[in-house]
Order: structure tokens, then C-alpha cells, then sequence
């Protein structure tokens, strides 16, 4: 029973109900006969990534209930440290531009949770923010149809 007392445990298993609850109430959502893909479909999926990550949290809990304290002491700073990149993200993008802020930010992300320590892992950091912006950008420019922010400096 003191298992469950974990915080990973209780939080992955509200995180689940309410991932499970919201997953739910998209059935209710009305249907467009003018797109195969309703809007239900894209809540549905970051709904069921949602749902499995917190189960995942919420077993990892009772799996290894003592190793929370000794990781929780040391993430602060992480948190911190990561909620500073994305307020500077957030600065940027209109400045920049989704495109060149968001390289920015995820080479910065990547940089700042687990710091490279040579050529080939600043080439690793290098190319998943490039396939990370570009990718996004285009999914979301030429697949959806929603315009990104373009930067008032660059244009771009």
C-alpha cells in the first residue's frame, strides 16, 4: 500500500483518468461530412500518447518507488533551467520566426537536459532541431494549412 503513496504512481494515475475522460468526450464532437478526418482524430492521438505516457509514469512508480527522492532533488534546476529555454522560445519565435526560433529552441532544449560532450553529439543535437523545425514546419504549413509565425527580423 505504500506504493501507491508514490507521487509518480498518483500522478500518472490522474494524469490517466483525465487523459481517459477527455479521450471520451471527443466521441461526443459533431462530424463534418466534408473531411474523411474528423476533428476528433488529432485530439484522440496526443489523448492516447497522453493515456500511455501516464500509465508508463504510473507503473514506473510502483516499479521503483525509491529512487523518486534521490531524482527529485536533482531536477530542479533542470525545470528551471528548461522553463527559461521555452519563455525564451516563446520571446523569439515572433522575432525569428517559428522556423529559425524553433531550431533554436530545440538545440538549446537538447544542449540544456543532457549537455553534449563531443563533435558527434553536437552533430546529433545539430540535426534533430534541423528535422524537428523542418519536419513541423512542414506538416503544419503544407499538410494543415496554418500558417506559422514569421519573424519580424529575419522574415523567415
Amino acid at each position: 500500500m505504500a506504493a501507491l503513496a508514490n507521487r509518480n504512481t498518483v500522478a500518472g494515475l490522474i494524469c490517466l483518468a483525465l487523459s481517459v475522460w477527455l479521450f471520451s468526450l471527443t466521441f461526443g464532437l459533431p462530424q463534418s461530412p466534408f473531411v474523411p478526418i474528423g476533428p476528433e482524430f488529432y485530439p484522440r492521438i496526443v489523448l492516447g500518447v497522453a493515456g500511455a505516457l501516464s500509465l508508463a509514469v504510473a507503473l514506473e512508480g510502483l516499479l521503483a518507488p525509491g529512487e523518486e527522492k534521490a531524482r527529485a532533488r536533482r531536477n530542479y534546476r533542470l525545470v528551471a533551467l528548461t522553463f527559461a529555454v521555452f519563455g525564451l522560445y516563446v520571446v523569439l519565435l515572433p522575432l525569428l520566426g517559428y522556423r529559425l526560433a524553433t531550431v533554436l529552441f530545440v538545440a538549446v532544449a537538447q544542449a540544456v537536459i543532457e549537455p553534449p560532450e563531443n563533435a558527434r553529439q553536437w552533430g546529433r543535437v545539430a540535426l534533430v532541431a534541423l528535422l524537428t523545425s523542418a519536419l513541423t514546419y512542414l506538416v503544419f504549413e503544407h499538410y494543415l494549412a496554418v500558417l506559422l509565425p514569421r519573424g519580424t527580423w529575419s522574415g523567415f
